[in-house]
């Protein structure tokens, strides 16, 4: 099989009722790089929905012109057309002909072109797509706009495989035992013989397994081969060894061999989610330290290359990250890769709503009145399609562990009533009209979710009985007593870790897990104390365009690293929790009395405070003991334990504040000083570290096409200014994508190439033009010119 990338568009922001016609003239179209995400390039503005970011969608049409004769030779193959993912409501034409469409935004999707491309009047084969996305309340995080996943032009043999799943069987000591069952179609009389070669992209080596079939001309098959692996490398999230299967099908076309290859990276490993025990891989326990993500980076919006995500990923890991869950829908397929290559576990999840829509808030967060568009209007006629989608496409990724069928779609009242309403416990809806907070028994029934979620949990096993069923539950003490967990493998509770113990005693034969989690220690604490559950999975990881509070904030803050991809001070508390390496790491803000959290005051690295000014010193530590000194005096702290942390009281000194510790017999230091205004920029291209950049280029991914420089202002002594300034950027031999400097309150198009710093960074993302040199020059008002010469990582052949 041959694959090519369809990657350079004509693309249309608007409609055009003849775009579909092969010779309809799109010269004056924009040219543009597939994936593209058109919502993101636009300005933002309050008369879009917070709910989706404040950025508008609309209809769009895209363009590709492919020429046939670079895709080899085409007679007795077979064409396909592959979307990985295109938001929303796409419809398809081929040279004029109408294939057919998908309302999802997040499902793959393919069509047979084979007939089509034997009609083709001359070389040009023009794929012709109309994407609408009017209704930009239809979700509550946004999704972006366009063909904002790859496309491809499959060229396959005429004998072809259609699917393939992989499962780890068993593991005794070394040997490792598999089964591969592979779907075969053909457009001939063909006796197939199946082959598969196991090849470690660790040491080498090849274990072979063989099948066959005989297949009748426009039939079908399948194969199954088992067999045992010896010396075996084990994927788990601190080993991720890899395997390439290479399927060889191999028949007689005529009297002469005939051959088709298909290569997939998978990895061999068992585990176990246990209702006692919690979760082990390979047979070791371990621990789910998960977060929650949402796909869109910034901005890229949610057309984002690899080597973005690998940036961000690379930051969780530090922090001793270990698990991802995809909120809430199926995402790029690079995304999976990566987890793949650098061991994170993956929970996928499919749905967000079901039959009925949820309420989206496009006002605020949380403000009346709702909308409610969405996912929901073509769930009864598309879930099964939508769901199977998921499944054979993410079924051979070992990071993935579980399938979710979706994600709070239990709130009462919202759309579905109980007369048990009364009890629920942590209603977050307490804002909400006195209307909707009070049993209406002419709401659908929340029972009619349980009988949904059985059907849901059938269609999950039949395309994988591997891997568990889980659901994500908003309000699980209602859910436990409607049935709507018994379909499940693995329940998920979000936030309600105080019902874990009792809810145990009641559903003793389920393992659980966190699904959605805060950042108090008191959450993480559920987890550590009771070896039962599985982890946890914050919410977010990461910050996210959407569910924004109101203009001109456009984003959630929830996360531990600013949508820019920058650490926050969150993210040392949680590295202090969860990572086994040592961690020290100061922060202040000014003393407030009564109850303060974590966000309010806000945390900062600062040590500018006025001379005897009261100043808050919080400390983030996995040492056993630390001690804190201000000029050198020592500041009196105690631990926290509600806090997970060391938190002391001291008057502002002109001397650093300094931290010192002791773990495992080595110190470990931190200090704060007075920083001044900004003297220069600092500006660094990124670069990923070498097991990081050896481990994707061996799972075949390709880490080019972008670059990320992390621009910094830095005062006389060389630290991090006490200043912001407006950052300008231009760009020599590529295309500034876009500035980010994390600041969700700063609604400045991301398309502009002046950006305000925030906390004395940004970072410039550009995309280098092939094979060029790219120049960088960065100023700021009353600094020297900073400049760059770099050059984009190789991509892969």
């Amino acid at each position: 099989m041959r694959s090519h990338d369809i990657s350079r568009w004509a693309f249309l922001l608007g409609d055009e009722r003849d775009a579909w016609k092969k010779g309809f003239d799109d010269a004056a179209w924009r040219e543009v790089a597939v994936p593209h995400d058109w919502s993101i390039e636009q300005g933002f503005t309050p008369e879009a929905s917070s709910g989706t970011g404040y950025l508008p969608g609309g209809i769009g049409w895209y363009r590709a012109h492919v020429p046939l004769s670079e895709a080899g030779p085409l007679e007795g193959r077979h064409l396909r057309l592959v979307f990985h993912g295109a938001y929303k409501n796409a419809d398809v034409w081929v040279n004029g002909y109408h294939l057919g469409g998908r309302p999802s935004g997040h499902a793959a999707f393919s069509f047979d072109v084979t007939e089509i491309v034997g009609y083709r009047p001359d070389d040009d084969l023009v794929v012709s797509v109309r994407i609408d996305h009017t209704d930009i309340s239809d979700a509550r995080w946004y999704n972006g706009s366009g063909l904002t996943r790859r496309v491809e032009l499959e060229v396959h043999e005429a004998v072809r495989l259609t699917s393939l799943a992989f499962e780890t069987l068993s593991v005794e000591g070394a040997t490792a035992r598999v089964r591969i069952a592979a779907s075969l179609a053909s457009a001939v009389d063909a006796d197939v013989e199946v082959t598969h070669a196991l090849r470690s992209l660790s040491r080498g080596s090849v274990t072979a397994l063989a099948a066959g079939a005989a297949i009748a001309a426009d039939g079908s098959a399948e194969t199954v081969a088992e067999g045992a692996v010896p010396g075996a490398d084990l994927w788990s999230d601190d080993a991720p060894h890899l395997y390439e299967l290479t399927t060889t099908l191999t028949w007689d076309a005529g009297g002469e061999p005939a051959r088709s290859e298909h290569r997939t990276v998978v990895g061999l490993r068992t585990f176990v989610f246990d209702p006692d025990r919690g979760f082990s891989i390979n047979g070791s326990p371990r621990t789910l330290k998960g977060v929650c993500l949402h796909e869109d980076a910034g901005a890229w919006g949610v057309a984002v290359p690899p080597v973005v995500w690998l940036r961000r990923l690379l930051s969780l890991k530090r922090a001793g990250c270990n698990a991802i869950r995809m909120a809430h829908n199926p995402h790029a397929p690079e995304l999976y890769a990566l987890c793949d290559a650098l061991g994170f576990f993956v929970i996928d999840e499919a749905f967000d709503e079901w039959e009925n829509p949820k309420n989206k808030w496009w006002q605020g967060h949380n403000v009346y009145p709702p909308r409610h568009e969405g996912a929901a209007h073509d769930f009864p006629e598309w879930h099964e399609r939508d769901l199977v989608a998921m499944i054979e496409a993410h079924r051979h990724h070992p990071s993935v562990i579980a399938w979710s069928i979706g994600n709070e779609v239990d709130y009462p009242n919202d759309p579905y009533a109980s007369p048990l309403f009364a009890e629920m416990t942590g209603n977050n809806d307490a804002s909400k009209p006195a209307a909707e907070r009070q049993y209406d028994p002419s709401r659908p029934d929340i029972r009619r979710l349980t009988t949904i979620a059985t059907r849901l949990a059938a269609i999950v096993r039949r395309a994988d009985p591997t891997r568990p069923v889980t659901f994500a539950a908003a309000f699980p003490e209602l859910s436990r007593q409607t049935g709507l967990l018994e379909p499940l493998d693995l329940v998920g509770y979000n936030y309600k870790e105080h019902l874990y113990e009792a809810d145990h005693a009641h559903l003793p034969h389920k393992p659980f897990v966190g699904s959605e989690n805060g950042h108090t220690y008191r959450a993480w604490r559920a987890v550590i104390d009771n070896e039962w559950i599985s982890g946890q999975f914050l919410w977010t990881g990461i910050d996210y365009l959407g569910e924004a509070r109101g203009w001109p904030v456009h984003g959630s803050p929830a996360g531990i690293l600013t949508i820019a991809g920058f650490e926050k001070p969150t993210w040392h508390l949680r590295r202090s929790w969860w990572s086994d390496e040592p961690v020290l790491h100061l922060a202040t803000r000014p003393w407030a009395e009564g109850e303060r959290t974590l966000w309010n005051p806000p945390i900062t690295r600062a040590w500018e405070y006025n001379e005897g000014a009261d100043v808050e010193v919080l400390v983030f530590t996995n040492a056993p003991s630390v001690r804190v000194t201000a000029g050198g005096a020592d500041v009196p702290i105690e631990w926290d334990d509600d806090h997970g942390l060391w938190r002391g009281r001291v008057a502002a000194s002109a001397g650093p504040l300094e931290a010192v510790a002791l773990r495992d017999g080595a110190e470990l230091r931190d200090e704060l000083h007075r920083r001044g205004p900004a003297a220069r920029l600092d500006a660094v291209p990124w670069q990923a570290p070498a097991p990081a950049v050896a481990a994707c280029s061996a799972a075949g991914i390709d880490l080019g096409g972008a670059l990320q420089i992390e621009v910094e202002l830095l005062d006389a002594h060389g630290r991090r200014a006490a200043q912001d300034l407006p950052i300008s950027v231009s760009v020599r031999g590529g295309e500034l994508i876009g500035l980010d400097s994390g600041d969700l309150g700063d609604p400045s198009s991301y398309a502009d190439s002046t950006r305000r710093s925030h906390e004395g960074r940004l970072v410039a993302f550009v995309r280098p033009e092939r094979g060029a040199t790219v120049n960088v020059a960065l100023t700021a008002p009353g600094l020297p010119q900073t400049d760059l010469v770099c050059a984009p990582a190789p991509a892969l052949e």
